[in-house]
């Protein structure tokens, strides 16, 4: 009764000055009774388009969130995510349409401005803080909208992001330039990765496949894509050889070059990785000592933009340039990757470039280097990339939410909060004000 009513509790005291410490004792307790709300996390589904069907926590994932926290976890109803409204039901989640009365709301890709609810924390992929000019309007609007932005992307421990779809970029990336080569040269065929139920039922697909010689592999990389990329040529059973043999190897083959592989320095020094990252511009492309002898190559490295190219329009014209397929997990368009022309899709993953002309033609033309550049690999095998992502958020972040981040993890990766750009990245001020 005191809780609710202190004051009616304090008017039966029978010594008024008692009754008068009484009624402030209760009502503290009912300050602070009110204050003991739980907190609501909501699981959005995904507005962008094209259609993404990831999740950010599966049924199981938000099940245990809720289990092991202080916390009620709802899902918007979507008929599109890889998990089905019926999974999360089954798991004790319940269906919400409208989120208006959640604290924090969890997805994937940028959320489009007309649903962002403002006075909320918002987690996704804003894609803004390298100033992409086509989503400087949703950032100001999460400035306008009183709305907490945590980007996934910024995320990190000691320096080092802890969230990441990069794996499964690697993974169909490489599945995918595989798949390229033997629709291209009619030597196999492939089932499209978005249409295997999950990773297992991918890497079968490759069982038993007789690889011929002229699949001879270059893999430029050594991070989470590149990775990802790795495990799907172990599964292919293709050999593996060192980077040093690529020259006089005779295939099928694939090898793997690191930074210091496909850069070399322009006085013939070795390379100094520190220097290389800090400043790139005194270094140069070594890559036609491997395209000389290898027809596929599975770009899987972070390219910095002040970084030479890998191989330019020239290089391809070379007669040395024998590289026949390119599957550019990393896309960067008209970059460090001259046959990237612009990036594909899943539904249409494979295009042509012929390089006397430096334009684009059909996949099948003779005359053209085979080109696989989709921009969003992981959506191809969106449960087994939801459970991997999910993992690393109940593990290295979402606990923050309850322990005042202890880690610091999300003061790290908040772009916006309270009608303002924080302080690491006021330098987004002209970024939004020009949107």
């Amino acid at each position: 009764t005191c809780l609710h009513q202190p004051s009616a509790c304090c008017q039966n005291q029978s010594t008024p000055m008692l009754g008068a410490k009484i009624s402030t004792i209760c009502a503290n307790i009912q300050h602070s009774w009110a204050n003991l709300v739980v907190m609501k996390i909501g699981l959005i589904k995904e507005g962008k388009t094209p259609v993404d069907r990831r999740v950010a926590l599966t049924p199981l994932q938000a099940k245990s969130l809720k289990e092991n926290f202080s916390c009620d976890v709802v899902a918007q109803p979507s008929p599109l995510r890889a998990f089905s409204d019926n999974e999360y039901k089954r798991a004790g989640i319940a269906l919400q349409d409208d989120l208006s009365d959640c604290d924090v709301l969890l997805g994937v890709k940028e959320v489009p401005i007309s649903e962002l609810i403002p006075n909320k924390t918002y987690f996704f992929f804003s894609h803004t803080f390298k100033e992409q000019p086509y989503n400087a309007k949703l950032l100001k609007a999460c400035v306008e909208k009183n709305i907490t932005l945590v980007d996934y992307e910024l995320l990190k421990k000691n320096g080092q992001r802890v969230v990441a779809f990069g794996r499964f970029a690697g993974l169909v990336g490489a599945y995918n330039g595989l798949r390229g080569w033997g629709e291209k040269t009619g030597q196999f065929t492939l089932k499209p990765a978005h249409k295997c139920f999950d990773l297992v039922e991918m890497f079968e697909q490759l069982k038993d496949l007789q690889w011929s010689e002229e699949v001879r592999i270059i893999l430029s990389g050594a991070g989470r894509v590149a990775g990802g990329a790795v495990e799907t040529l172990i599964a292919s059973g293709i050999p593996n050889i060192h980077h040093s043999q690529v020259k006089d190897a005779v295939g099928p083959f694939w090898a793997q070059l690191d930074v210091e592989e496909y850069y070399r320095t322009l006085d013939g020094s070795p390379v100094n990785r520190t220097k290389l990252f800090k400043d790139p511009s005194s270094f140069e492309s070594n890559f036609m000592e491997y395209a000389q002898n290898a027809h596929l190559y599975i770009a899987g490295h972070y390219y910095d933009s002040r970084a030479p190219y890998i191989f330019t329009r020239e290089d391809a014209k070379k007669p040395e340039f024998n590289i026949k397929y390119v599957a550019d997990i990393s896309c960067d368009i008209d970059g460090p990757v001259a046959s990237t022309l612009r990036s594909s899709t899943i539904e249409k993953p494979f295009y042509g470039y012929l390089p006397h002309e430096e334009k684009e033609t059909r996949h099948d033309d003779a005359e053209a280097i085979g080109v696989m550049a989709v921009d969003n690999l992981p959506c191809e095998l969106p449960r087994d990339a939801s459970m991997s992502f999910g993992k690393d958020l109940l593990q290295h972040v979402l606990p923050n939410l309850f322990n005042g981040d202890l880690d610091g993890v999300l003061a790290g990766a908040t772009e916006c909060k309270e009608g303002a750009l924080t302080s690491d990245f006021s330098y987004l001020q002209d970024y939004i004000d020009q949107a």
